[in-house]
């Protein structure tokens, strides 16, 4: 059973868990009119008194995004009060994550954006490891991701996480731990909720923003932190074949953090890593506020 955090913020105040509540008839919950972000938090390994968010500016700022396409003004300052808010009512004292969303929340059929209540809340749970830090087997779902033209994909849309559903089920179902969605393309998009590197010949590559993925804040902390320690970083269109003789495949998200991949169908990779192994260990240092050249990305909550 998921530990989830005893408080929630939930229609503009902090409330037991238990009593964030929505009616059946909400409308987000028929149509996916919602989008979420999620961001990691740990104990800050120095400071028993506080606890360290990461990218919590950034967190913020593509969840406002977000709202905006479901035409719902909320401001990252907004959101930011109310994430510091949450976790100084919880105490959390281990590793958690932490889930904001934005909704409609009106009640009623009618599928549309326009004169509708949308509302926000947040939520959160104790969290390790989502994927096993040893790797993964990843199978190519049959699923592929949508386009942007049909659905905005720079935002965490709620409705566009049914094709991650349905590659995830298939993956398992048929034996492997995760899926790796194509785009319409034919080209190597991401995972069912993480972006997706490989290395070949030194080089870091990962699909560009124009192959239809989600704009990842821990993509982007591990192409920035790549290239602070001379590592080559491309990005481009990948091909499935490229994904079976790659010297090194990882994933990255909130919740996967730096995830090896060690099958792709019944291609095994190396086990050798050396550059995922680089990038995993200076983004736990930065993660626990031990770089100061990363200060920046790392936001301390007093608990008391």
């Amino acid at each position: 059973m998921n530990d989830f955090l005893p408080y929630a913020f939930f229609r503009g105040q902090l409330v037991p868990f238990p009593e964030a509540q929505l009616s059946i008839a909400t409308h987000a919950l028929h149509y996916g009119t919602g989008a979420f972000g999620g961001l990691r938090g740990i104990p800050d390994p120095e400071n028993p008194d506080r606890v360290l968010l990461f990218r919590l500016d950034r967190h913020c700022q593509r969840l406002s995004q977000s709202a905006k396409f479901l035409h719902f003004e909320l401001s990252a300052e907004e959101i930011f009060k109310a994430i510091e808010a949450f976790v100084q009512k919880n105490q959390p004292s281990q590793s958690f994550y932490i889930r904001p969303f934005v909704y409609t929340s009106d009640l009623g059929i009618a599928p549309r954006l326009h004169n509708i209540e949308k509302d926000f809340f947040i939520y959160g749970l104790q969290l390790g490891d989502y994927l096993s830090p040893e790797g993964v087997s990843c199978r190519i779902s049959s699923w592929y991701r949508q386009e942007d033209r049909s659905l905005p994909l720079r935002g965490k849309i709620s409705g566009a996480y049914i094709a991650s559903s349905l590659a995830k089920t298939e993956a398992v179902a048929s034996g492997f731990d995760e899926a790796i969605l194509m785009n319409s393309q034919g080209k190597v998009c991401e995972a069912t909720g993480m972006n997706l590197f490989m290395v070949r010949n030194g080089r870091l590559i990962t699909p560009g923003y124009d192959q239809d993925i989600l704009e990842g804040i821990t993509r982007d902390s591990v192409i920035r932190v790549a290239q602070d320690l001379g590592i080559p970083v491309d990005q481009r269109p990948i091909d499935k074949s490229e994904l079976f003789i790659a010297d090194e495949v990882f994933l990255s998200g909130t919740a996967a953090k730096v995830t090896p991949v060690k099958q792709v169908e019944n291609y095994l990779t190396p086990c050798d890593r050396p550059i995922t192994d680089q990038i995993r260990q200076q983004l736990t240092l930065i993660t626990e506020g031990r770089l100061a050249a990363y200060q920046d990305w790392v936001f301390p909550i007093a608990l008391r």
